[in-house]
């Protein structure tokens, strides 16, 4: 399998299905569509609809049930992405290489965007429940991307994170705001795609725990970058961590054994993984491209 020719097929078949997903711009709220087009549409690695799909595959799964799943999940990722920019967070004018929402729409319409893309990604993931007969799993699958989201999830660990700025922040904090801030929506993604490919319970479990620990390794490789890398490669400012005075892996560990911690999670991840009697090759090179990625 060549991993790179696959990873460009699926990123097109994801970028198409999304496309099916985008509400149409017209109205008189067309400039708050055009505003939410305009966030998804501006790039990204479409890992986590990616991660969900593959996931899915990996117990099986053939359905288009996982498809407004996987595009509610990039709608809830880009929310966010759209509130962490704006003035009152991060404050950055570039994501992706290009303007910001809020620097292209104005700050209120920036707030207004993020609303508007989290509440319309529900409605898209409430549209599996039309699709098929017997709806438990796509319950159970509905429970597990809204909980993550929110704020025993991702939303929980914006807070601490926010309210950690320019403070000494312990380890424990730290690996707490990692696991919900970036890591809850990695394990919506893949326990999503497991409920609804119909997977155990106990498989259920151990695809969140890998998920969970590929999260951790994926916000300290972010670290890492917003030291090491360019605003050209990386596609946004470098350095943000430091202007806005947050603590990181590298911060209190130093680079050295933020890359040792990382490397330490993804071979626990894939140790679990590869405990599955199911395997899907693509997911396993996937997860190793995101640990090892450069933007």
């Amino acid at each position: 399998m060549e991993f790179q020719t696959e990873l460009t097929g699926r990123l097109t078949e994801i970028e198409a299905m999304i496309k099916q997903y985008l509400p149409v711009e017209e109205g008189y709220q067309k400039t708050i569509l055009e505003a939410m087009n305009y966030s998804i549409l501006a790039g990204g690695k479409r890992l986590r609809p990616m991660l969900m799909i593959e996931t899915y595959r990996l117990f099986g799964g053939k359905a288009k049930i996982i498809e407004p799943f996987a595009a509610a999940i990039e709608m809830i990722h880009t929310y966010s992405l759209v509130h962490d920019d704006l003035p009152a967070i991060d404050n950055d004018d570039y994501r992706r290489g290009k303007k910001t929402t809020h620097a292209v729409y104005g700050e209120a319409m920036g707030i207004l965007t993020g609303d508007a893309l989290l509440n319309f990604a529900y409605e898209t993931a409430a549209k599996a429940f039309s699709m098929e007969a017997d709806g438990a799993d796509v319950g159970r699958a509905f429970q597990v991307l809204t909980g993550k989201a929110g704020i025993y999830g991702m939303v929980g660990g914006q807070v601490a994170d926010v309210e950690s700025e320019g403070e000494a922040v312990s380890m424990d904090r730290l690996s707490f705001i990692y696991r919900l801030k970036t890591g809850a929506l990695i394990e919506a993604a893949m326990v999503t795609g497991a409920v609804l490919a119909g997977a155990s319970v106990s498989e259920q479990q151990l695809i969140e725990q890998v998920a969970a620990d590929i999260g951790m390794a994926f916000q300290i490789q972010d670290d890492i970058l917003d030291v090491t890398s360019t605003l050209e490669v990386l596609g946004k400012p470098i350095g943000s961590d430091q202007k806005n005075q947050k603590a990181t892996y590298v911060a209190l560990m130093g680079m050295d054994k933020a890359k040792e911690k990382a490397k330490e999670l993804f071979a626990e991840a894939m140790d679990r993984l590869e405990s599955l009697s199911v395997k899907n090759p693509f997911l396993s090179e996937l997860l190793r491209a995101l640990v090892r990625r450069e933007k």
